[in-house]
């Protein structure tokens, strides 16, 4: 049997969130509306000052997919495969890229699991050099477009859930593979493997590591890849990763537009 290395995303391969730097861009494009980054302003207030339980994560999904439903695929999936360079050069660790070719080196299986969606997932897979992805997927209807509706959460369970699906599909040792992640609601992910480890964990997941007797590692050097690989557009289906998007997008806009505004006040 093969063995796999299953790698979180965010804060774990790369040191930001994997959509962050895409707000903006979906802005200039129209598909972010005023009224949009006001709900994504209290969207973002919920889950940052109110906490991340299962309820407000499912409102926030919720409401994501609502925000995204009529937006066409193909667009959106140009937009990333546009900008996913200038996004996350120079935020992969380092460290990580190391790990990936080192299991690689062993005739592991590195896939990335993560909520993100997956048109940002995949040509990011491809681009750092991972074999396979898990990821967030999200309903089209027939002429392309986002219909509101979710095909496949990868969070929490279901990613484990996946990664045991994949491991019957694919013959792959559970007990003798590994997994990556920062988060404490990625435990699940962690439990389904032999070789869990805690990568610049959150405080919760540091202290369940250091009570299993988890391997911890911290991840500090941000390398630039830029030049050396290339990245392919690959459309797919949009999902919970646009919530992130939006979110980031509504932040920086809300930040430049009140730095404007002092700016102003300053010179009358």
């Amino acid at each position: 049997m093969r063995e796999a290395a299953f790698f979180d995303l965010d804060k774990t391969v790369i040191a930001k969130a994997s959509m962050a730097a895409f707000g903006l861009p979906m802005y200039k494009e129209g598909l972010i509306s005023r009224r949009t980054i006001l709900r994504a302003l209290y969207a973002q207030f919920i889950y940052m000052h109110l906490g991340a339980s299962e309820e407000k994560l499912a409102r926030i999904r919720d409401s994501a997919l609502a925000l995204a439903k009529g937006w066409d695929r193909d667009r959106v999936s140009s937009i990333v495969a546009d900008t996913l360079e200038k996004v996350i050069d120079p935020i992969v660790f380092a460290e990580a890229l190391e790990l990936i070719a080192d299991h690689r080196a062993q005739g592991r299986k590195v896939v990335i699991v993560s909520a993100s969606p997956e048109e940002i997932v995949i040509p990011l897979s491809r681009y750092l050099g991972f074999d396979e992805v898990i990821a967030t997927r999200a309903r089209v209807d027939q002429d392309g477009k986002y219909n509101g509706e979710m095909e496949f959460y990868a969070y929490g369970p279901f990613k484990a859930a996946a990664i045991r699906a994949m491991a019957a599909r694919d013959a792959i040792d559970l007990e003798s593979s590994f997994a990556y992640s920062d988060s404490y609601t990625d435990v699940p992910m962690l439990e389904a493997v032999g070789n869990p480890v805690a990568v610049n964990p959150d405080r919760v997941l540091l202290k369940l590591a250091r009570e299993r007797d988890w391997e911890v590692r911290n991840f500090v050097r941000p390398v630039r890849l830029r030049g050396k690989v290339s990245v392919p557009s690959t459309p797919t289906a949009l999902a919970i990763g646009v919530a992130s998007v939006v979110i980031a997008g509504a932040l920086v806009v809300w930040k430049t537009a009140l730095r404007t505004r002092r700016n102003h006040l300053a010179h009358l």
